[in-house]
């Protein structure tokens, strides 16, 4: 079978931990884009370098325009300002709007057909911007933010049960911020509800933390923000999507009537393989969790009336 062609654009933190990954798995061909001269080229070369010792045969190509990426069947937007101390994802928003317009229009003229996964911030304002200037229909295009958040709430409540990352699942909807809704009602450990492992306090405790996950690593990292764990994230969209796994996963789709929401971009549970996203799936909220999604469609929904693109 031929090797998928992934095109990744933004050769900062994410972009090039995501072309790493993308290569060390053996997903396919990756290029990788960047407007800085040179650092896409040294990246890629670097990257080529290890080829011999992590044993893969894909090719990883540095460049600064979108030519040589036509007809890539897969196109991860991880271009745009990182969050610094003090900073929201909201301050980020009209200059990453801008680039995205940009990215989008040339992604659509050069692979009209791919799947995108927009990982820029505030992600569910990108993934709308993405899709207005690409065309692309709502079941290619999807925001990674979701797998993010759920998985750091995997981790938080690995560490705080002393349990295997492999039996621990979580949800989380809404948008990917402060007013995301992490699901403990769907979350479990091997099976058994968080609810009957953990107090309520305790909980609400991990629930806050999940929440505030990311500026505790930009509180942290003082001059960054989080990339390992993001470009993880989206990678492992990409196998769902490259090796047909039809994996159940937590993304920014866009909602056009799923749970009482239209017209926007949020995070939800969907069904991901080659076809994009295949369902969505709708869970049964509680009053009190469907007051929280809608606050985060609030969210969502001033965050883009606010566009200037």
């Amino acid at each position: 079978m031929a090797k998928k062609k992934i095109t990744v654009v933004g050769a900062g933190n994410v972009g090039a931990t995501t072309a790493q990954l993308l290569a060390y798995k053996k997903l396919g061909h990756v290029y990788l884009v960047d407007v800085a001269e040179g650092i896409p080229h040294g990246k890629a070369l670097d990257l080529m370098e290890s080829a011999p010792l992590e044993n893969f045969d894909s090719r990883i190509v540095g460049l600064n325009s979108y030519e040589e990426t036509a007809g890539s069947d897969i196109v991860i937007v991880t271009a745009g300002l990182a969050r610094r101390p003090g900073m929201t994802r909201e301050d980020l928003r009209d200059k990453n709007a801008e680039i995205m317009k940009t990215v989008a229009e040339q992604v659509a003229h050069y692979s009209p057909n791919c799947f995108m996964i927009v990982v820029t911030n505030p992600v569910d304002t990108m993934t709308y911007v993405a899709k207005k200037y690409s065309g692309l229909g709502k079941h290619r295009i999807v925001g990674m933010a979701g797998v993010l958040d759920s998985t750091r709430f995997r981790s938080f409540i690995s560490m705080e049960l002393g349990v295997s990352n492999e039996d621990v699942h979580a949800t989380v909807l809404g948008l990917h911020g402060e007013d995301m809704v992490p699901m403990p009602r769907f979350s479990s450990v091997a099976g058994i509800p968080l609810t009957e492992l953990m107090s309520a306090e305790k909980i609400n405790e991990l629930v806050e933390r999940t929440k505030h996950g990311g500026a505790e690593i930009v509180q942290l990292l003082k001059t960054g923000s989080a990339f390992y764990a993001p470009a993880s994230s989206v990678v492992n969209m990409v196998e769902s999507i490259v090796l047909e796994k039809n994996r159940i996963v937590p993304a920014a789709a866009y909602l056009e009537g799923e749970y009482g929401l239209d017209g926007i971009f949020m995070g939800v549970p969907v069904l991901l393989n080659w076809s994009g996203v295949a369902k969505i799936i709708e869970l049964p909220l509680t009053a009190e969790e469907s007051a929280a999604l809608n606050k985060s469609a609030q969210g969502v929904l001033e965050s883009v009336s606010h566009l200037k693109v």
